[in-house]
């Protein structure tokens, strides 16, 4: 996992950005911004492909939110 220390979100002051309450609302700008944080990162496909291969349940991950419906998927 030596790329998280390359991750663009690693500077940020808020890590629960990448974790909104909901998709909805305030939960979705929240994710927007998430994502604009995962648009500049030099690792964000590889942040997405851990996400998915540790089954995830919960955040934005290289720019991909973990949606409730794929849960233990």
């Amino acid at each position: 996992m030596d790329w998280q220390r390359d991750a663009a979100c690693a500077d940020t002051d808020d890590p629960d950005l990448f974790f909104p309450i909901s998709l909805n609302g305030p939960g979705a700008r929240q994710v927007e911004r998430a994502r604009a944080v995962c648009r500049r990162c030099p690792v964000a496909v590889r942040c997405a492909e851990w996400a998915r291969e540790t089954h995830q349940r919960s955040g934005v991950w290289g720019g991909v939110s973990v949606e409730p419906e794929n849960y233990g998927r």
